[in-house]
């Protein structure tokens, strides 16, 4: 008798449903694909292995050893009752290191260029061109996170001129060599003051709430700009709001935040120089995410049947 996988996720066309079909077939698999996680829900009790969207599915799949999630963010699967105690979890955060950096670079671009106030002004019908504007070239960065996502935009940034790139994580540790400098999360207060572009791409763990809080906002110069496409839990949100209205920091990027959706008369909409985004940068719209995500979970297929580690196997205490 064959071991039986589970897919379930709204991106799967005959191309990558044959893909998957015979990397399962390689494996001694057989596979029950759903058109989403509402119809899979309490219908996996016997799958072996799961690839799927969100963490409503692996509930009560008792007999569940692997669960690849096609995101990044894996918090959610960490509660309790949603995975056997057993089952090994990995994300999909090779995914979107394309599509996230690269919105990374426009919003950027759009705070640095000034494109929020021009597209204001021409919005009224008026002809100006006298705003200041600023160039990722020679700009000082620092990113917290150098995962698959930090390493791109580290890679995309010195691409365009930044004269300075430095990577913060837990070891201090990382193999991309767009980055300058690698420091722990404990030494980021001496580099924030020489900071122009503070990017945030940390997942949300105990360690990482918080991380960039108020003492450390004010820590930034007056005309640093900050994009967080990680967590929202991330960012000192009230804090970040004084200190964009104030003119304390000249601006922030904002695809992920607390809570989520943002509720309208949240005040986070009306604070000055924001750009906000309903936390699209990743997605699953971009076909080379999903390629990416599908042959991802292929390549792990196989490992798993040749009881070989898996890529972004998830620490499931330390939450990532």
């Amino acid at each position: 008798m064959k071991h039986k996988i589970c897919v379930s996720v709204h991106f799967i066309t005959e191309e990558r449903k044959a893909k998957i079909l015979k990397a399962a077939e390689a494996a001694g698999f057989e596979v029950e694909f759903f058109d989403n996680d509402d119809a899979a829900v309490g219908h996996v009790g016997d799958a072996e292995v799961l690839y799927c969207e969100t963490p409503k599915v692996p509930v009560g799949a008792k007999e569940l050893k692997w669960c690849q999630s096609s995101y990044a963010g894996i918090a959610p699967y960490l509660a309790p009752g949603v995975l056997p105690e057993d089952c090994m979890l990995t994300n999909g955060a090779g995914s979107y290191g394309v599509t996230i950096s690269e919105h990374i670079i426009m919003v950027t671009l759009m705070m640095l260029k000034r494109m929020p106030e021009y597209q204001e002004i021409v919005r009224r019908r008026e002809w100006r061109h006298d705003l200041s504007i600023r160039s990722i070239f020679q700009s000082r960065v620092t990113i917290a996170g150098t995962g698959n996502i930090g390493k791109f935009t580290a890679n995309r940034m010195k691409a365009m001129g930044a004269s300075t790139v430095i990577g913060v994580n837990h070891s201090g540790k990382c193999d991309e060599p767009s980055f300058d400098r690698i420091i722990t999360s404990g030494h980021l207060d001496e580099v924030l003051p020489d900071t122009d572009i503070l990017v945030m791409c940390v997942p949300d763990t105990p360690e990482t709430q918080g991380m960039l809080s108020r003492e450390r906002i004010a820590l930034l110069p007056k005309h640093a700009v900050i994009v967080n496409v990680g967590r929202g839990t991330s960012i000192d949100q009230d804090a970040l709001i004084e200190a964009l209205n104030s003119g304390q920091i000249a601006g922030a990027a904002l695809d992920v935040m607390v809570p989520e959706p943002l509720p309208k008369e949240h005040p986070l909409w009306d604070a000055k120089n924001v750009i906000i985004t309903p936390h699209v940068s990743g997605n699953m719209t971009l076909e080379f995410t999903c390629d990416m995500s599908v042959d991802l979970f292929c390549a792990n297929l196989e490992r798993y049947a040749k009881g070989e580690p898996l890529k972004h196997l998830v620490d499931r205490k330390r939450g990532y």
